[in-house]
């Protein structure tokens, strides 16, 4: 029982996985953030080409 607490204090396995999502986490933040920002000025493009057209 011992030895297998100690495993779970010491394994490292997960570490990967935790380091991809927290840099999936901060991708969707900038992402987000892009899409906030622009999103009127690209919906003010596609209104003016519509217009055009």
């Amino acid at each position: 029982m011992l030895k297998r607490l100690r495993n779970l204090v010491t394994d490292e396995e997960g570490q990967g996985m935790v380091e991809y999502g927290l840099l999936l986490a901060l991708i969707a933040v900038v992402v987000i953030a892009a899409l906030l920002t622009l999103g009127p000025k690209v919906a003010g493009i596609f209104t003016e080409v519509e217009g055009k057209l």
